[in-house]
């Protein structure tokens, strides 16, 4: 691979299968993968279990924007090449993917001081570049100078069947309703929010997966790029 290190930015609705390409392609080009859905995951988590969030899950906002210096967030490297989130020290990669917190994470992401403080720590992250990041921003706020932003999409039944078999295999007690009911909310409030709504940055690749294969998908992505490296050279 080429000594040009690049930021390969991946936004994309929530399922839709971009953490997974991403973190393969970063693995294959040496690259640092870098999931931004799993830092607000960490502080909604965070945000449950202190008693910010209430049951009804309103958000105490003052107290959430008071807590956020105390929240440290960092990833470790697992031998599969997976990355594992680290929520003050400690890992929390089992309990962030639970529906508790992917039921009250877009309203937590929604939040401007919020975005503001993972966006800074996000490009801190990318200072040197030679990463992959995937999210919903991160073309269009995070790193709008990306020299790689693909935007990827496929249809909300399919996002949610892919999201319910998932959960399935890790043993989680879901039914396919309520997944895709929570793929429709969080749609919803991703695109209508007024800080970094979800949308598709301008120079951004498109990219509909609901009928490939993983192998296709992850050809198709290393293509676009080394089709960005050679428009360097």
């Amino acid at each position: 691979m080429s000594d040009k290190k690049i930021i390969i930015a991946i936004d994309g609705y929530s399922s839709s299968g971009k953490s997974t390409m991403a973190r393969r392609l970063a693995a294959k080009i040496g690259y640092r993968y870098i999931d931004s859905g799993a830092m607000y995951r960490a502080v909604t988590l965070f945000a449950l279990d202190n008693g910010i969030i209430a049951p009804d899950g309103t958000i105490d906002r003052y107290a959430l924007d008071k807590a956020l210096p105390s929240i440290k967030i960092d990833f470790r490297p697992m031998p599969d090449g997976s990355q594992h989130t680290l929520l003050n020290g400690h890992d929390v990669e089992t309990e962030i993917r639970q529906l508790r917190v992917s039921d009250n994470v877009s309203p937590v992401a929604a939040i401007k001081e919020v975005r503001k403080a993972l966006t800074a720590l996000q490009r801190e992250l990318g200072q040197e570049k030679g990463i992959v990041m995937d999210g919903r921003d991160i073309g269009t706020t995070v790193f709008p100078e990306a020299e790689l932003k693909i935007f990827v999409n496929a249809s909300a039944e399919t996002r949610a069947r892919r999201r319910f078999l998932e959960m399935c295999e890790k043993g989680d007690n879901v039914n396919y309703e309520e997944v895709l009911a929570n793929v429709v909310r969080r749609d919803h409030i991703d695109e209508t929010r007024e800080e970094s709504p979800l949308h598709r940055a301008d120079d951004a690749i498109d990219l509909d997966n609901s009928v490939m294969t993983l192998d296709e998908q992850n050809d198709w992505l290393e293509r676009q790029y080394k089709s960005a490296l050679d428009k360097l050279q």
